[in-house]
């Protein structure tokens, strides 16, 4: 089973963005990151799922740690509602996000993946290492 922790940051929301991944396969460690001006908090925590899962085998099975309750609650609960509703909210407002929430759904079906949350600023170190990555990556 392969592992993945991931966030993302925003320096000045929206602002300047990083986003970062850390890959645990086997015995081996990847860690990847990017950065992206104009943007939110939000869309790098959805773009560091995103970019770990086009970097795995698709059909893997995978676990995903993440510390964004909007990117656990969006891909496992609400993105079902988001969908039978024409992409609107329960508002009938258009969904925040549209684009990386599609490309994460297409990806969400293309692996066994089980979504985890973590508190974030606690003991979990990858979660720790992972939030340092995106951090950096933002002030890049």
């Amino acid at each position: 089973m392969i592992k993945i922790y991931t966030d993302g940051s925003c320096i000045n929301n929206p602002g300047k963005g990083g986003w970062a991944a850390i890959i645990l396969d086997n015995e081996k460690k990847i860690k990847i990151k990017g950065s992206k001006k104009d943007t939110t908090n939000n869309q790098m925590e959805l773009l560091a799922p995103i970019k770990a899962l086009q970097k795995i085998p698709k059909g893997s099975k995978v676990e995903i740690f993440t510390d964004s309750k909007y990117v656990k609650s969006g891909i496992t609960e609400w993105i079902h509602n988001w969908k039978k509703n024409g992409w609107k909210t329960s508002n009938k407002k258009e969904v925040s996000n549209k684009e990386l929430w599609t490309e994460l759904d297409l990806l969400n079906n293309e692996f066994k993946i089980s979504w985890n949350w973590v508190k974030a600023h606690s003991t979990d170190e990858l979660n720790n290492e992972v939030d340092l990555l995106a951090r950096h990556a933002a002030s890049l």
